[in-house]
């Protein structure tokens, strides 16, 4: 019985990985332009000459600059050739169809061809693109698009290094305006050491699958690892909402918006967990079961989608690349450590129920 329980359910998860990874995968191109990390740091400087309520900001780990516009008059971003590139005032957000930076810009890269009409010389031909009076693009002004690190950075990569200061032109009415800023390389972290912590940190919580469900300290023990499910549950949900804001995202709408176009997979893996940890902690039925398949999820979806950070020194989360890396450890211990703890378990109770072998 219990291995017809056990076969049964495997097909299930095995179904549920495989509509999981293809259904995936529209949604990892739609956030495709959005880095899971990089080792080089954009900042801005400020806009000069200065303009009350005028902002630019760096957003996605520098992939994009977001400019917002609460002057009360249209601003233009200048394109690479000098022509008007995006319109944003009080009645919205504008591209020039003839602008080739409204088509370089359409992803990090910059590989988009060109159609015929992008001409730089040719008078804008404006179209609307978004509401508000907040625009946010690629330039590559601000980005190193090079497959090689400079030539500093390769003869010195343990030392932080200035890749150059750079500006993109704005116009207000006829008044050119300036945004200034700056591109450097930091060295990344060592991620063997965060894998390191990840490894020990889930075989500790593995281990506790080693205390069977129907010894004495098996209860206890399912509910250690649903306390922990639930945590790393919240941190996986908490994760894809600091992408989303530092995006640029506003409001909940926003926000919800953003992670069910780009971020789904981990924010639905991070609320499986929190449901599945409260499950153990109730100690329903099948218990095992749901804490293995929801530990496996987690740790795939929003545990190892997230660890390019391991290996990267600017994360793109609203705070500090140290504790973005901190959580996607608490999430791959909890996750995969989960996994393994409901494996033994299952194990454990598979061995428990098989008949005796009577002796001859």
């Amino acid at each position: 019985m219990i291995r017809s329980v056990l076969a049964r359910a495997g097909l299930i998860a095995a179904a549920t990985c495989a509509a999981t990874l293809l259904t995936a995968a529209p949604a990892a191109a739609h956030g495709a332009d959005a880095p899971d990390g990089t080792d080089y740091r954009t900042r801005v400087t400020g806009v000069t000459p200065a303009r009350p309520g005028l902002t630019v900001r760096v957003i996605e780990a520098g992939a994009r600059l977001e400019l917002t516009n609460h002057t009360g008059r249209a601003v233009e971003v200048i394109g690479y050739s000098g022509e008007s590139y995006l319109r944003v005032g009080p009645d919205g957000v504008f591209e020039n169809a003839h602008s080739p930076a409204t088509y370089l810009n359409r992803t990090l890269a910059g590989d988009t061809a060109l159609p015929p009409d992008a001409d730089p010389a040719a008078p804008p031909s404006w179209r609307r693109i978004a509401d508000g009076t907040t625009a946010r693009w690629h330039d590559q002004r601000a980005l190193w698009q090079e497959s090689t690190p400079p030539a500093a950075v390769r003869a010195a990569p343990e030392r932080e290094h200035r890749v150059r200061d750079w500006t993109v032109p704005l116009r207000d009415g006829t008044d050119p305006l300036t945004i200034g800023g700056t591109l450097d390389w930091v060295p990344p972290p060592d991620a063997y050491t965060w894998w390191a912590v990840s490894i020990v940190g889930l075989l500790a919580v593995g281990a506790l699958g080693l205390f069977a469900a129907a010894s004495s300290a098996g209860p206890r023990a399912l509910s250690a690892v649903g306390v922990l499910l639930v945590v790393g549950g919240a941190v996986a949900v908490v994760y894809p909402v600091g992408r989303e804001l530092d995006a640029g995202a506003q409001g909940v709408g926003g926000v919800v918006g953003g992670l069910l176009g780009g971020q789904v997979w981990s924010l639905l893996t991070g609320l499986g967990a929190l449901a599945a940890g409260w499950y153990a902690l109730a100690r329903r039925p099948a218990a095992d079961f749901v804490i293995a398949l929801a530990g496996a999820c987690l740790g795939l979806f929003a545990g190892v989608a997230n660890a390019a950070v391991f290996a990267r020194s600017i994360a793109p989360v609203p705070w500090s690349p140290e504790v973005a890396r901190g959580m996607v450890v608490v999430v791959l211990v909890t996750g995969i450590g989960a996994t393994a703890a409901g494996v033994l378990r299952l194990h454990a109770a598979s061995r428990a129920a098989a008949p005796a072998v009577p002796t001859p």
